[in-house]
């Protein structure tokens, strides 16, 4: 059995950017290596670079995000990006989107650990939440999937005129590239690539923007909501 590697002392730059919320945000970092390891939710390699390479690569994430809106992390997996995302942002409501059972089992602990009160988990894909789900101005999500997936995941669930910010690597652009016509399929009117943490991070989080107009995920997904929106209306009137 391998030997759990130990958790580095926090960065003088995560005390900075998480502020009054240091203490949670050490909190978190234990939990992901403690119990995030021997749940299968993160490698133990990557205990030793989980300040620089997740909690502070995700929570840079906040520097374009609106002020108070409502966020869904999709495939938010051990809670990256939307836990540091919760830390640092108390005026987001954020809904962390999760299929496996003992990924949102974990999620819900932090959650209630932390008390982040302005944060849901639900269990679901995005595929099948979809007729239920209030629609949100923001997707984020940390590179569970190629870019043209990933939207076909996330765009449906934003509101009109809203944006999915995705975190990625070195081949954002080219994924911006070849991804561009299941884009402007979903909806999207604009993709770009920006990079934040300046001075925080070193290299910089990668995030590519996706916004879309007045139909997210095209016209399908418009046609799925009416549906559900009217089988809604229905059920009520009985």
């Amino acid at each position: 059995m391998t030997e759990a590697a130990e958790l580095p002392q926090a960065p003088e730059e995560a005390r900075a950017v998480f502020g009054e919320y240091f203490p949670d945000a050490v909190r978190y970092a234990e939990l992901l290596a403690d119990a995030g390891v021997k749940r299968g939710l993160i490698g133990p390699r990557e205990v030793p670079r989980l300040w620089e390479r997740h909690l502070l690569n995700c929570a840079v994430l906040s520097e374009v995000v609106p002020e108070g809106v409502t966020v869904c992390d999709v495939g938010s997996g051990a809670g990256l990006p939307g836990i540091p995302l919760a830390l640092v942002r108390r005026d987001l409501k954020i809904t962390l989107l999760e299929p496996l059972l003992r990924r949102t089992n974990f999620l819900q602990e932090v959650v209630e650990l932390l008390g982040l009160d302005h944060v849901t988990v639900l269990r679901g894909r995005a595929e099948e939440v979809l007729s239920t789900f209030q629609p949100v101005h923001v997707v984020t999500a940390r590179a569970v999937a190629p870019l043209d997936r990933l939207a076909g995941w996330g765009v449906p669930l934003l509101r009109p005129y809203g944006e999915m910010l995705a975190l990625k690597g070195d081949t954002a652009e080219e994924e911006i590239k070849s991804a561009r016509a299941a884009l402007i399929k979903l909806g999207a009117v604009s993709s770009e690539v920006l990079h934040v943490g300046e001075g925080v991070v070193d290299p910089l989080t990668t995030v590519v923007r996706v916004e879309v107009g007045e139909s997210p995920g095209g016209v399908r997904f418009a046609a799925k909501r009416a549906k559900a929106a009217r089988s809604g209306r229905t059920r009520r009137r009985r």
